[in-house]
């Protein structure tokens, strides 16, 4: 009769402990589907309408960049920025093979200068990127100091620019 309380004793715990980490998972599951996955840098496809030939410098900047061959990106983001000045998207890929090759400031004019330009495009206002620098309407909003983003405090009501 002992032996049968004990096993009856230990399938009760069993049965708790199971039903424990059955909560604990779909608390963790609900936890993590509320948390905001961050996007990989990743450089974007510029607007339709561009000529092939820039298309085929940003296929071989983006190929460059993911290879990790950050200069060889900046040559060919560059090159494709010079033949379309207005994108946003040029801008965004240029400064990310600059934040990359640690440019920071001029990776930040151009995150600014991508955010101006693509004043709806969702990607580029919450990508990862730029988020560190802020409102692109108060660029100073965060600066990169020796060890990375530091804030920069303005009074009540805003700063001025």
């Amino acid at each position: 009769m002992q032996r049968r309380d004990g096993a009856m004793e230990r399938g009760g715990i069993v049965k708790c402990l199971t039903l424990l980490g059955v909560v604990g998972v779909f608390i963790g599951a609900t936890a993590c589907s509320f948390m905001k996955k961050e996007q990989p840098w990743v450089p974007l496809a510029l607007e339709s309408g561009v000529k092939p030939q820039v298309v085929t410098l940003t296929e071989q900047g983006t190929q460059a960049y993911h290879g990790k061959q950050f200069d060889e990106a900046k040559s060919y983001f560059s090159k494709a920025l010079a033949e379309v000045p207005q994108s946003g998207p040029a801008h965004y890929n240029y400064a990310l093979a600059l934040y990359a090759l640690g440019d920071q400031e001029q990776a930040r004019q151009q995150f600014m200068e991508a955010a101006n330009l693509a004043p709806g495009d969702k990607v580029i206002w919450d990508s990862p990127a730029l988020r560190p620098y802020g409102d692109p309407q108060s660029p100073k909003k965060k600066q990169l100091g020796p060890l990375g983003p530091t804030s920069t405090r303005s009074g009540l009501g805003g700063g001025s620019k």
